[in-house]
């Protein structure tokens, strides 16, 4: 399981636990990290010293590498930056805005920059811009998400970049983690499937509705942000469609969904909240500790790869 991205990033197992807000919190972070993977705080919505104190709990539950997600157009971008500095983060993880900023202040320092993509167009400048891998994310992942399918973006930037890639989008399982690396990628990212886990802060009504969802139980809005994002279909994603249908504006639609995405995973309001998940929904059946998933997915992996060489080696014959 050694890739050029177990390498960059120090961590046992080319497995990255995808940044969400309200559900990315220390000791889902920690758990990832502690069993072999990348956990990585949400950061999108933290002032300066929460950030410092989110960082410092993490530190308490885990010595093994981290990162920190945020927005690269925050307007306090510098303070946060300063944070990352001064703790030693490994990883900085970001994805809309200029990374220009967040590179120049953070190489010098040793922090790894992972941005993540998901177009070859943004892909290409991330790495012109000078990132050391990249987060690739088909459009079947959870909440912001781009146009093109997983199985078709990385292999198309793989034979495009130099820098490692690490895929997202519809992958939540040992044959999603096959997959990717044969795509092209040289890891993954799980952002759905590490909110049912038992170390995710979220209420157990919330995962268990999850697991009892199919693929097809999802939706595309660009109301709610102004940008793609990927949700469960609820009362609350049909108001924002029948808001667009009677012509409100995207201001008032925007105004309608701040805080949405805590409602329903902090307050537990699976009606009324923001369910930002992905079509791996139609995958999940379980809730397994962090350290359980992981290590059953390398596990798995392998019989996977076993069974692949078995097919061709009876083909050849």
């Amino acid at each position: 399981m050694n890739t050029r991205i177990t390498e960059l990033l120090d961590i046992k197992y080319p497995i990255i636990q995808g940044a969400m807000s309200w559900v990315s919190f220390p000791p889902l972070v920690a758990a990832v990290s502690n069993a072999g993977g990348l956990g990585i705080l949400g950061a999108a919505f933290m002032a300066p010293d929460e950030l410092r104190e989110n960082i410092v709990r993490i530190k308490d539950l885990t010595d093994q590498p981290f990162g920190v997600n945020f927005m690269a157009d925050n307007p306090i971008l510098d303070d946060l930056l300063e944070v990352l500095i001064t703790e030693k983060v490994k990883v900085a993880s970001y994805g809309k805005g200029n990374p220009e900023q967040v590179i120049a202040k953070t190489r010098p320092h040793g922090i790894v920059n992972m941005p993540t993509v998901g177009s070859l167009r943004h892909a290409l400048k991330a790495e012109r811009d000078g990132a050391d891998a990249l987060i690739v994310q088909g459009t079947e992942g959870g909440g912001h998400t781009g146009f093109v399918a997983t199985s078709i973006l990385v292999p198309l930037v793989s034979a495009h970049l130099n820098i490692p890639i690490v895929a997202a989008g519809g992958i939540g399982n040992a044959r999603g983690l096959v997959a990717a690396l044969a795509l092209g990628a040289e890891g993954v990212s799980m952002g759905s499937r590490f909110i049912v886990t038992q170390e995710a802060p979220v209420p157990y009504h919330v995962k268990q509705h999850l697991v009892d969802r199919s693929e097809e139980d999802t939706i595309i809005t660009d109301n709610f942000t102004g940008v793609r994002c990927r949700v469960m279909k609820n009362q609350f994603s049909e108001n924002l469609r029948s808001m667009a249908r009677n012509g409100s504006s995207p201001w008032e639609i925007m105004k309608t969904g701040v805080g949405k995405i805590r409602k329903a995973y902090v307050e537990g309001d699976i009606d009324g909240g923001s369910l930002a998940f992905g079509q791996v929904c139609g995958l999940i059946r379980e809730i397994p500790t962090c350290q359980e998933l992981i290590e059953g997915m390398v596990r798995e992996s392998r019989m996977v790869w076993r069974s692949v060489e078995s097919k061709i080696r009876n083909g050849a014959a």
